[in-house]
C-alpha cells in the first residue's frame, strides 16, 4: 500500500504514523483500505484536543477528556473547573500525548474489527 492514505489524516504525528504502519504491515490492500476508513472516522486530531483544552479556560473544562473517551475525568474536570485549572494546563502541555494515546487505542480497535470481519 502506498503511504498516501496516511497523509490524508490531518495533523498526523510521526509516532502515530509509525504505529499505524506497524499495525497495517500484515494486511492486504483491501483490508488496509477498510482499516483506514474505520480508523480515520475514530481518530482525534491533536489540534482539536488542544482547542478543547483551551475551552477549559472559558468555563467548559473537561471537553478534551470527553473527546478522548475519558468520561470520568471529563466529569471531574467539569465539576472542579479543570481541577482548579491545574489539570487543564497539564492537558494543554500534553495534548499530543492525549491524542496519541487515544489514537493508538482506536487503531488497535480498528485492527481487531478488521480481523473479526476476516474470520
Amino acid at each position: 500500500m502506498n503511504e498516501q492514505y496516511l497523509y490524508t489524516l490531518s495533523n498526523i504525528t510521526t509516532e502515530e504514523m509509525m504505529f499505524i504502519k506497524e499495525i497495517m504491515q500484515s494486511l492486504d490492500a483491501d483490508a488496509k483500505n477498510k482499516f483506514m476508513m474505520i480508523y480515520s472516522g475514530k481518530r482525534r486530531d491533536p489540534q482539536h484536543i488542544l482547542f478543547f483544552g483551551i475551552l477549559g479556560f472559558f468555563g467548559i473544562a473537561g471537553i478534551q477528556r470527553f473527546a478522548t473517551n475519558q468520561i470520568g475525568m471529563g466529569i471531574l474536570y467539569f465539576l472542579t473547573a479543570g481541577l482548579c485549572l491545574i489539570g487543564t494546563i497539564i492537558d494543554l502541555v500534553n495534548y499530543k500525548n492525549l491524542a496519541n494515546e487515544f489514537n493508538h487505542k482506536m487503531a488497535l480497535e480498528s485492527r481487531s474489527f478488521i480481523e473479526l470481519a476476516r474470520s
